[in-house]
């Protein structure tokens, strides 16, 4: 069972560590991989992502029941396309042991409960994430080149 977890900024090593592995963010493969997160940025970072009044941003840790830190799920609100973005990502040592599924589930509930009515995410042909979001309820909204923007109604 896994529980959203608020980081502290001295959390923020866990966000470090899995954007710097390779396995974890080959899914990323298209967009150069592994992106770096030195700790000079981790302030503006928290800052843009958990302090946020204006409530167009959303980050979370899950956690199992040990307290261990297992991945990460978020939305934010896209200006380009005006739509909330879900994000979902499980740390490379912890895959295929049911918690995306159970963190996608977490992120929709607490987007629904912070009053969004429709959540999206934009995921490449080629990451098997899309079978875990259609099987959550997601549909396809259109097809790019590269991409599917998936969509579900939380309301």
């Amino acid at each position: 069972m896994l529980t959203l977890h608020t980081p502290t900024i001295d959390d923020l090593w866990f966000r470090q560590q899995m954007l710097g592995d390779i396995e974890t963010m080959s899914y990323n493969h298209a967009w150069g991989g592994t992106i770096p997160f030195p700790k000079e940025n981790w302030q503006s970072w928290y800052d843009r992502w958990l302090c946020d009044p204006e409530g167009k941003r959303f980050y979370r840790y899950l956690m199992d029941e040990d307290g261990i830190f297992v991945g990460e799920v978020a939305y934010h609100w896209d200006e380009t396309d005006c739509i909330y973005m879900a994000d979902v990502i499980v740390y490379a040592p912890f895959r295929a042991k049911g918690y995306g599924k159970e963190g996608l589930r977490l992120l929709c509930l607490a987007t629904g409960e912070n009053g969004i009515d429709v959540l999206y995410d934009d995921i490449a042909k080629d990451n098997p994430a899309i079978r875990l979001f259609l099987n959550e309820g997601f549909e396809i909204e259109t097809e790019k080149e590269m991409t599917f923007l998936l969509k579900k109604k939380l309301k």
